[in-house]
């Protein structure tokens, strides 16, 4: 059995942690591997039905936390850490890593998801990598372009126990047009953009209505977003940011509005399945956009920016894929290069296109989630441990 160490912290609230909540998960299954975790595993829930697979799960955990007491240790001391098995580094933009690049493999593997156009000219002091593994081809073009180094794309996926097309629950009331939209507040997801479109379908349409899952663990990196809206997002006295006054703030009837709160990854399936479709127009994914991934497995009809990693989601006729993008200027420290733009006037025509035809919906929802379900996260599990056994 080959052990292999992740170098970043499960959740089941934000990305990183979801996919590698998920890898964990299917690799603590598989007889030729056992995941372990630079991080202790504290308070994750996955959706896996069988009591002797969670018995299997549990044991990985126990087996992981030992060791991730030691090596944390070590880690807030600021000692290199050298093991003598495969580990699989987590990296952002710039190769930013949850280890400070203190933990050294046997082999290394930079699993990155990155933005930022400017994150390439950081790769001379990042030779600790023998290997690159990207979740979109955007990404891996970008690398490929400046690197020798092998790079290899692994798409993520979902859990289909949890992501599947059903019945709508009647949690919301009937007769209404709800629009899904999700992912943390920035720049890049282009919540501004989503707002804008809403104030004037909304205008036309006084039953639709917009349901926000907006919240992160870091609210304060959302506080004064404002991008080409009016009036900037503030946090209400709890420090959480106040969905509703954004968009009362910003023309929109607060009563259109439905503040979705932080909700666990295993907890969005029975939202999704109420949505009559789901607008997610990012200016730039690293990987190909997690919510819009969900929503289409659940069925729901997408409108998608044809942009970034996001293009590696885009087929015939499974989501409505936004073509008009116009190009970024970069902000700050952040290269924007090969970012798009989706045209407001654009996102309000996709959402007639699917606020007229209950067909149309239901064909797109059904392509959306047929293409889904070859992209699990079992198959990115057994792809990424194949990588690893082969080199």
């Amino acid at each position: 059995m080959q052990n292999i160490l992740l170098t970043w912290q499960l959740s089941n609230r934000h990305g990183w942690g979801i996919a590698g909540l998920n890898i964990f998960c299917q690799w603590a299954l598989m007889p030729d591997v056992r995941p372990m975790m630079l991080f202790p595993i504290e308070g994750t829930d996955i959706a896996i039905p069988d009591p002797q697979q969670r018995e299997q799960i549990r044991q990985a955990v126990e087996f992981s936390n030992e060791c991730a007491v030691r090596l944390t240790k070590m880690l807030l001391a600021k000692q290199q850490i050298t093991v003598d098995i495969p580990v699989v580094h987590g990296l952002g933009n710039s190769f930013t890593t949850a280890d400070e690049g203190l933990v050294k493999g046997a082999w290394n593997l930079g699993r990155i998801v990155f933005e930022s156009s400017k994150t390439p000219a950081e790769l001379p002091r990042n030779d600790r990598f023998d290997h690159f593994l990207c979740a979109s081809e955007w990404n891996a073009s970008v690398l490929r372009a400046h690197t020798q180094k092998p790079v290899q794309v692994v798409h993520e996926g979902v859990n289909p126990l949890l992501f599947r097309p059903g019945s709508r629950s009647g949690a919301l009331a009937p007769g209404r047009f709800y629009i899904f939209t999700g992912g943390k507040i920035e720049y890049r997801k282009a919540q501004d953009l989503v707002l804008l479109a809403f104030r004037e379908f909304s205008r036309r349409h006084d039953d639709a209505v917009l349901v926000a899952a907006w919240h992160s663990p870091w609210p304060n990196m959302a506080k004064g977003f404002q991008g080409r809206l009016d009036a900037p997002l503030e946090l209400n006295a709890d420090g959480k940011i106040d969905v509703t006054k954004w968009a009362a703030d910003n023309g929109i009837d607060p009563s259109k509005v439905i503040d979705a709160g932080s909700i666990p990854n295993q907890a969005m399936p029975v939202i999704l399945r109420e949505m009559d479709c789901a607008l997610q127009p990012s200016r730039a994914e690293g990987g190909t956009n997690f919510v819009a991934m969900e929503a289409m497995a659940c069925g729901v009809p997408v409108i998608i920016a044809r942009n970034t990693g996001a293009i590696d989601l885009i087929a015939e006729n499974n989501c409505i894929a936004l073509e008009r993008q116009s190009p970024v200027a970069d902000i700050e420290q952040l290269g924007c290069e090969g970012w798009g733009e989706s045209s407001v006037d654009e996102i309000v025509e996709a959402l007639e296109r699917l606020y007229a035809s209950s067909t149309l919906r239901k064909e797109i929802g059904a392509a959306g989630a047929a293409f889904m379900r070859e992209r699990t996260w079992q198959k990115h599990a057994e792809q990424l441990k194949e990588l690893i056994f082969s080199l």
